[in-house]
């Protein structure tokens, strides 16, 4: 995921070069963006991904938990042995 981002964050620093140089070169050219294949779209399937990775970080924590408490659990009772 932090490769894609960073990538992303590439492509616009080209993006802001290509322009400048074209600025740079006339002042009278009329400066059109370049279509990117980022969109808000593509932008929500991301954050959407996020999210759901996220929630199933928190159910392997929870999970990881609820283990730990059954391990100290059985390490009290062999304890007592």
């Amino acid at each position: 995921m932090e490769e894609m981002l960073v990538s992303l964050k590439l492509r616009e620093q080209e993006k802001d070069r290509r322009i400048k140089r074209v600025l740079q070169k006339s002042d009278e050219v009329d400066v059109v963006e370049e279509e990117t294949h980022f969109t808000s779209a593509s932008a929500h399937i991301l954050i959407g991904e996020i999210m759901v990775c996220n929630r199933e970080l928190e159910k392997i924590k929870e999970n990881v938990n609820d283990i730990e408490k059954r391990l100290n659990n059985i390490i009290d009772v062999l304890g007592r042995i």
